[in-house]
């Protein structure tokens, strides 16, 4: 039913800016929270930022505190995520996610549907 789709992900050097995308569809009657997770090289699936479809209440992970902004549109069914100041340390896949619950969003089991994953590398 639901498909999630991200965009925006590509090459840039330390201390710039992207933005992400992801859109959703079969998400229409859905009003659970959607989030973003990333996975570097070597490392495991970790929690970015996730934010509530009704109240627009937002968590980060305390690695992108005050430079990552996430953001939600729901008249279009989409989510962004600004990144700035990246660094190095933030090159990875980045995964748009759907949860299946209000609780616990940094928890991955949480999720009930993942993106395919848009790669960001960030370069020294």
């Amino acid at each position: 039913q639901v498909q999630l789709v991200e965009s925006g992900g590509g090459l840039v050097q330390a201390g710039g800016s992207l933005r992400l995308s992801c859109a959703a569809s079969g998400r229409t009657t859905d009003r659970y929270p959607m989030g973003w997770f990333r996975q570097g090289p070597g490392k495991e699936r970790e929690f970015v930022a996730a934010i509530s479809w009704v109240s627009g209440i937002t968590v980060y992970a305390d690695s992108v505190k005050g430079r990552f902004t996430i953001s939600r549109d729901i008249a279009n069914n989409t989510i962004g995520l600004q990144m700035n100041s990246l660094k190095p340390e933030d090159s990875a896949v980045y995964y748009c996610a759907t949860y299946g619950t209000y609780l616990r969003l940094t928890a991955d089991d949480n999720v009930a549907y993942w993106g395919k994953g848009t790669l960001v590398t960030v370069s020294s």
